[in-house]
């Protein structure tokens, strides 16, 4: 070989060589050394990750995101329309003017309501919920999140109108609470959903939580709403908290001016541009940052692997093969055994419960409960995403059966030692409010706007829409069988209710730990990933994406264990 052939030869080989490191640069004699050779050989054998490094969405302080919180709370003001609804329909069935011209005279010229109406008129408008979700969920897909939120709350501003028009028939009223429940379920699907798509993925659990957060305080507001009218003796005492209703509608409108369309249904039809701007709104980073067209080009390829599958029909949400069904299952069954917790049964009936235990005024008892439970909501803004999913939804269901334990008991043995009807204990009946308040800390902080957080990011965007609003019709149905059937139970047993409610929570807690994955920290296209890749619930916590993994990461670990039963819930 002549030297002019040897020189080129070196002088292609940095170019051409694949045993160069990226960071190192040829030696002057045009070649590295034997031992450098090889460990930039090793380098880039056992971690060819270096070679593209991962291009993520900057995680900022929560302090840049103050903006992006305002604009959840805007959305999440849909919850507000439906905690209106709890927070002054449990004072309306103990108001005199109400069941005045709603209830039934008797012989003596006095006024009752019977438990049946009482129990139709309460519970239907989680009917309407559950119907208005299944159906009225449907304009988001079409239209996009903010016009169908904005549909909705029309539909609930005409059931109020039918219920404060209403003079003396119950079921004008009744109708009134259907159509107002149509509007409150389609927000109960299209709020969680839209704050779930716009939010940024490390702190989308504390946003979504909003949701719930809106709820608490306005069941507050409701009951100090009822506690300041009840006084009156003419239809001041429930018309103005349902005049009310209109300011919340208003406000919920208006807000949806200033709130960026889901970036997902922006790219499913087809406005790309639109998507980047609200990408970017959200995120608080420029239109061109790479980590922001990153998460783009993802969400474009999962719209685009569900658009080449074609329309989304019910058909496909019993589809195993895409772990559709069983994210439905899993969805149907947290909505359903979040009212199975029992929170309805002080939140519906709070006054009359607490009427019960010998306090002279219940409304005021109420009031307490609203504020520990609007209090306790704020903390699960810091719990969701700090602990998990899982962690809070387990701990939550053991710190209610111990509440449930003592309320049940005490009520059973203690609160009445002479008998029903012959007065009650006091320290008894104190002791049962304690553990009540106890209760609801364990619920607000937990399974309370977990079960929102959860589903509204679980589903595939083709079912998304589907999947939500089959899982809170679920929770939706168990209300109304609450609400409605409560009177007839409490009478016939009393506070052992309360171990009804002890045994679903125990249910809950095996059923989470087996069957409910960890999402904290994914975003919405990890978390379908992960579904896809068969992660055993309890080792979910311990998933990395595929994009974020190195060569030791062991995938199929996550799948299989052979540990027994009881070895697992000792971790």
């Amino acid at each position: 070989m002549s030297k002019s052939e040897e020189h080129n030869e070196t002088a292609i080989t940095p170019e051409f060589s694949p045993e160069l490191s990226p960071t190192e640069s040829p030696s002057p004699s045009g070649g590295l050394p034997a031992k450098l050779e090889d460990e930039a050989l090793k380098d880039y054998v056992l971690h060819p990750e270096d070679e593209e490094p991962i291009i993520d969405l900057p995680k900022k302080p929560a302090s840049a995101y103050i903006s992006v919180a305002i604009m959840c709370v805007m959305i999440a003001f849909g919850g507000f329309v439906f905690g209106w609804d709890t927070g002054t329909i449990s004072g309306f069935v103990n108001q005199s003017d109400w069941i005045r011209r709603f209830g039934t005279q008797r012989s003596d010229g006095t006024y009752y309501l019977s438990k049946v109406r009482m129990g139709l008129v309460v519970s239907i408008f989680n009917v309407g919920c559950a119907i208005g979700g299944l159906t009225l969920s449907k304009i988001g897909d079409i239209y996009g999140r903010k016009i169908g939120l904005i549909s909705v709350v029309v539909v609930y501003v005409v059931g109020i109108v039918i219920q404060i028009a209403s003079v003396d028939k119950w079921y004008q009223y009744f109708i009134g609470r259907i159509i107002s429940g149509l509007g409150v379920g389609g927000t109960a699907v299209l709020s969680p959903m839209l704050i779930s798509e716009v939010s940024p993925k490390h702190i989308r659990g504390s946003l979504v939580s909003c949701y719930q957060l809106m709820i608490t305080a306005v069941i507050f507001l409701g009951y100090c709403t009822n506690y300041g009218t009840k006084n009156y003796t003419n239809s001041v005492q429930w018309r103005v908290p349902l005049g009310l209703c209109f300011a919340w509608a208003l406000f919920m409108i208006g807000g949806m001016t200033f709130v960026p369309e889901s970036p997902r249904f922006l790219i499913s039809v087809g406005k790309i541009e639109e998507a980047k701007r609200s990408l970017s709104k959200s995120n608080k980073i420029s239109t061109e940052d790479p980590g922001l067209l990153a998460e783009l080009e993802n969400i474009q390829a999962s719209v685009e692997e569900e658009k080449l599958a074609g329309s989304a029909s019910w058909s496909e949400m019993f589809s195993p093969k895409t772990k559709v069904l069983q994210r439905m299952i899993m969805g149907i069954a947290l909505q359903s055994l979040q009212q199975l917790t029992g929170d309805n049964y002080f939140f519906y009936y709070g006054t009359t419960i607490f009427k019960s235990v010998g306090l002279e005024d219940s409304f005021q008892t109420s009031i307490i409960i609203g504020v520990v439970n609007f209090f306790c909501t704020f903390l699960s803004l810091f719990t969701v995403d700090r602990f998990g999913r899982r962690k809070c939804l387990l701990w939550g269901a053991i710190g209610m059966v111990c509440c449930f334990a003592v309320f049940a008991s005490v009520g059973v043995t203690r609160l009445w030692p002479n008998g029903q009807g012959n007065g009650s204990s006091k320290g008894a009946g104190n002791c049962m409010i304690c553990f009540t308040m106890f209760y609801i800390f364990c619920f607000a902080t937990t399974w309370a706007p977990l079960c929102y957080v959860i589903v509204s990011e679980s589903y595939p965007l083709r079912v998304k829409s589907k999947g939500m609003a089959l899982a809170t019709a679920a929770n939706w149905l168990w209300g109304f069988l609450i609400s409605f059937f409560t009177p007839f139970i409490t009478d016939a047993i009393n506070f052992y209710y309360g171990y009804v409610f002890m045994g679903c929570l125990v249910f809950a807690y095996f059923y989470v730990f087996f069957f409910v994955p960890e999402t904290k920290g994914l975003t919405l296209e990890e978390v379908n990933e992960m579904w896809m890749d068969n992660v055993l619930p309890w080792k979910s916590p311990d998933w990395v994406p595929s994009s974020r993994r190195n060569v030791d990461y062991d995938a199929n670990a996550m799948s299989h264990d052979d540990k027994p039963f009881y070895k697992k819930l000792l971790g």
